[in-house]
């Protein structure tokens, strides 16, 4: 598997990089999880306007969808015509959330054909992927997706919980959220700081740590680091928008 980073900055868009959204690719299959604002910008700059085969979407926070909106456009109006129905898996109350997005009248299925997730293991593609509610104000899925041996845990939006420990065991590679700092008064069941990303990693088993989600307004990548460093002592980095990683 193949996974390149479009975009990974946390709630909204930072100065350097869009939203979450994440190119997985194997055997010529591109799975795009997430699509968020400002995200379609590096689609075309690291991939191609028509590269994903599918999408995933792993709960529907702006910051996680809203590129999925604009990407109406893309599918509909190309001046070679409609291209088809785009397989989409997302929570159920995606269709008519991104059609109230877009002002549309209906759920947009000439351009996603909607599959409505529910936890479980399902191929997508060459994939198997495995999804499990995890700790986030709305439905929010945490991914497994394996592949020819291989394993790749994406967190999505969580806080602590059993499931993402489930999902990330003995997991190749680990991409986690890491969106709060350590030593502060946090809302709870919201998000992961750098040491519970680091915590978790390290209960998991897993051989590699990507931290993502990064909230550039709110605190230093340095400390965020620091802090996965001081649970976790495996190979670990914060992602930035155009790397790509072997799993």
């Amino acid at each position: 598997m193949r996974l390149t980073v479009l975009g990974c900055a946390g709630s909204f868009p930072g100065p350097e990089s869009p939203c979450s959204a994440y190119l997985v690719e194997a055997d010529g299959f591109r799975l795009l999880v997430d699509f968020g604002s400002g995200s379609m910008s590096s689609l075309q700059r690291y991939a191609g306007l028509h590269a994903p085969d599918a999408i995933l979407l792993t709960h529907l926070h702006c910051d996680h969808i809203q590129d999925a909106v604009t990407y109406v456009v893309v599918r509909r109006y190309a001046p070679e015509g409609p291209h088809p129905a785009l397989p989409m898996y997302a929570p159920a109350g995606a269709p008519d959330q991104l059609s109230a997005a877009y002002h549309d009248d209906g759920p947009l299925e000439d351009v996603y054909q909607f599959y409505a997730l529910e936890p479980g293991t399902f191929p997508i593609g060459p994939f198997a992927v495995t999804v499990d509610l995890v700790n986030h104000p709305i439905e929010t899925y945490g991914v497994r997706l394996e592949h020819g041996g291989r394993s790749l845990c994406y967190s999505s939006d969580t806080a602590p919980c059993e499931a993402l420990l489930r999902l990330a065991q003995n997991a190749d590679v680990f991409l986690c959220e890491a969106s709060y700092l350590d030593g502060v008064d946090n809302p709870p069941d919201l998000h992961l700081t750098g040491r519970e990303a680091g915590e978790a990693a390290t209960k998991a088993a897993v051989g590699r740590l990507l931290l993502t989600h990064l909230v550039a307004a709110w605190g230093s990548e340095a400390h965020t680091l620091e802090s996965a460093a001081s649970a976790y002592s495996g190979p670990l980095e914060v992602v930035r928008p155009g790397a790509s990683y072997d799993v």
